[in-house]
């Protein structure tokens, strides 16, 4: 699993129909201290993730073993929205509701 923070969505009117009805998200690719990469992918989102959360996310084969992408041509689907992380003891980031 990877961490992401979604900051975009595509919209594809015509595509594969085995994608009709997914919700397709860019993410920019983040690492443990909270530092945004340089790396983007796009992800079928299994959650209802929303722009500026980050998300924990799988890549490959592991993408499509989730009930939305089974049997879906995909390569990124972002499986959890998440509320906090730790790294050797100290809170890196904090979900603050809204």
């Amino acid at each position: 699993m990877l961490i992401g923070k979604v900051v975009g969505t595509v919209v594809a009117s015509r595509k594969e129909e085995k994608l009709e009805g997914v919700k397709l998200l860019v993410l920019k690719q983040v690492n443990v201290e909270g530092v945004v990469g340089a790396g983007y992918v796009v992800a079928v989102d299994a959650v209802g993730a929303g722009l500026d959360e980050y998300v924990l996310y799988a890549s490959g084969s592991s993408a499509r073993q989730t009930v939305v992408t089974d049997k879906r041509p995909v390569d990124a689907v972002v499986m959890a929205i998440i509320d906090q992380w730790e790294v050797g003891g100290e809170v890196k980031y904090r979900k603050v509701e809204s």
